[in-house]
């Protein structure tokens, strides 16, 4: 009898062994940008959230504007931004005290190839959506190709390095990327799920607003007034309330998010008590205007929250899509004439630092002078693409700080006199006798009564060069549609950048967002260079290698003057009623955000 007969009935029987055992992964329960993650298998909880934390109570935030679309996932319609990070899941969820490391959430494990070429997820069996229903692999890969080609513009970059995706088992699936990409792992993860069976015989993307998408979130929609408010009501019978990455997460029994008409309007009722909490982003404010009698009484509490991000990129963002915006010694002119000193004396008392680039604040920002090493390495074969001070140094100038900034207003006189501008008939024309006009467009938000009070500041600084400047206030309906087609020469830009930036910076600054509606290159840049250190940073095995090529980029952004920069928020400054209450002991290296409050914040009145 040879070996094969020998075997063969103990092969069979061992098999249907394995097949009445249920299916388990051991799998890695987490995944890093480099290295291991920091939490092992065992974990209790996030080290910023309080596992002990009780449930219960209700928060109420404020927004500016108004709303008509409950679905996050499509372009179409204005979305309250808070609504798809707490209805909704995606296979992976994040810990902010990490620079980019993924933990288990639908998925209970990840694996990848060798040179991540590839992902494994599987499923974790209790996985329910808020309807009861199981998440299933079907679900996980309809979401993934509806999102990815019909989805919002944020979800389809990523898709287009997808070679394919396939189920591997009743619970697990496969994802091959068509591109030499180490963060596509990550990101791939971090996909909403949505329940296909939902959209059945409709059509997706032409959904109405209300038409309100099924998730598995730790949160539903209990009611909402459209341009009102909405309520976000805590699921009991939410399917994931004991995994280490919820444990001591979303405490409040109900989330409120109220509308209002304007800033001013949203101050009033936070002081009246209609809101929870407020964040303020005017640090002389901060000192000495949060004296009214709920605050000395002790019924708000004042919390200051720092943080290790970059600064990212807060400031008026010029349209390069539109002449003469496209001439980089016009937009540098631009820059000078905007006296930042002054500006920030006369709004913040000089508190708030200015932002010098991108990723200024961190280890991820350019350095001083000329490029060296390997950064001045990977800029060498674009220098002939490049502007001046991307490899030679570049820094935002500097005023005396005085009202008339005349050193700065006679080097942007210059500036544009060499691109061809000059004063007639006390109006700035070109020699075709057009003149420089602009308009800055601003929308109605929480940081609107700053942005007009540069911009009406401004404004006289640019009538010295003879270019009158038109300021444009709409609702936040109106200023969607007009970002969306890029109807602007000058709007307000708020970037946040990550310690761990990746795949989204494409979207941030590709060419593809030169014409694409609906990007976020408000800016319309084209730039091979950048795209070039873009790939560098998704491409980069070390994180050694992944610095230097962010640092390249930083240097192209930053000389690149798209942006006329502001000041850098290096604190969250937070009013709180005072049963609002988190972990102080403990704050995530992100500082402020959505995955903290209210997050990990909860509610405890007095005894």
């Amino acid at each position: 009898m040879g070996i094969y007969q020998m075997t063969r009935p103990f092969l069979l029987i061992l098999g249907l062994v394995f097949c009445a055992l249920p299916a388990r992964a051991d799998g890695p329960h987490g995944i890093a940008m480099y290295g291991e993650p920091a939490l092992p298998q065992d974990f209790v909880s996030l080290p910023y959230a309080n596992p002990d934390a009780p449930k219960g109570g209700k928060v109420v935030t404020g927004n500016v504007g108004g709303y008509d679309s409950l679905n996050p996932f499509i372009l179409k319609g204005s979305v309250p931004w808070q609504l798809g990070y707490f209805t909704h899941e995606a296979l992976m969820g994040r810990s902010w005290d990490e620079p980019f490391t993924l933990y288990g959430l639908l998925a209970e494990s990840v694996r990848t190839g060798p040179d991540r070429e590839w992902v494994d997820f599987t499923l974790r069996p209790e996985a329910r959506f808020s309807d009861g229903s199981p998440v299933t692999v079907e679900d996980v890969i309809w979401s993934y190709e509806t999102l990815g080609s019909i989805g919002h513009p944020r979800y389809r970059a990523v898709w287009s390095k997808v070679e394919k995706i396939e189920a591997t088992g009743p619970r697990s699936l496969r994802i091959t990327f068509n591109t030499e990409d180490r963060e596509l792992a990550l990101v791939i993860g971090l996909r909403p799920i949505l329940k296909k069976s939902q959209w059945d015989g409709m059509g997706f993307a032409e959904a109405a607003g209300t038409d309100i998408p099924i998730g598995s979130g730790p949160y539903v929609i209990d009611s909402y007034e459209l341009n009102r408010n909405v309520v976000l009501r805590r699921n009991p019978d939410y399917w994931g309330a004991d995994l280490p990455l919820r444990r001591g997460t979303d405490n409040f029994d109900e989330i409120r998010i109220e509308f209002y008409g304007d800033t001013t309007v949203l101050n009033e009722a936070f002081k009246a008590g209609a809101i929870s909490y407020l964040r303020e982003f005017n640090a002389e404010k901060w000192q000495t205007q949060y004296d009214f009698p709920a605050v000395t009484r002790g019924d708000i509490v004042k919390s200051e929250i720092p943080h290790q991000k970059p600064s990212g990129m807060t400031g008026f963002v010029m349209n390069t899509r539109r002449p003469p915006l496209d001439d980089w010694r016009v937009r540098e002119a631009l820059i000078h004439a905007f006296n930042f000193e002054y500006i920030n004396d006369t709004l913040t008392g000089g508190r708030q630092p200015r932002i010098t680039s991108y990723f200024s604040n961190s280890e991820l920002g350019m350095t001083d002078g000329p490029a060296t090493g390997a950064v001045a390495a990977l800029l060498e074969p674009y220098r002939n693409t490049l502007l001046p001070g991307a490899l030679e140094g570049y820094a935002l100038p500097v005023s005396d700080g005085s009202k008339r900034n005349r050193g700065n207003i006679r080097h942007a006189m210059k500036l544009l006199n060499e691109a061809g501008w000059t004063i007639q008939d006390g109006v700035l024309k070109n020699a075709d006798g057009t003149p420089l006009e602009l308009t800055v467009l601003l929308k109605q938000d929480g940081l609107i009564s700053q942005a007009t009070a540069m911009m009406d500041i401004y404004a006289r600084a640019l009538e010295r060069l003879g270019i009158p400047l038109t300021i444009q206030s709409i609702d936040k309906a109106q200023y969607a549609e007009r970002e969306r087609t890029y109807d602007f020469d000058l709007t307000f830009l708020r970037r946040d950048l990550s310690l761990s930036p990746g795949n989204e910076q494409m979207f941030y600054w590709g060419s593809d967002g030169v014409d694409q509606p609906g990007s976020r290159n408000l800016m319309g840049m084209n730039s091979p260079a950048a795209e070039a250190m873009i790939r560098n940073m998704l491409q980069a095995k070390t994180r050694p290698d992944f610095i230097n090529a962010t640092r390249a980029l930083d240097r192209i952004l930053t000389s690149g003057r798209y942006v006329i920069p502001i000041y850098q928020y290096t604190v969250g400054r937070i009013a709180h009623v005072k049963e609002l209450n988190y972990l102080e002991e403990h704050l995530p290296i992100y500082g402020d955000g959505i995955g903290f409050l209210p997050t990990v914040w909860w509610y405890e009145a007095e005894q």
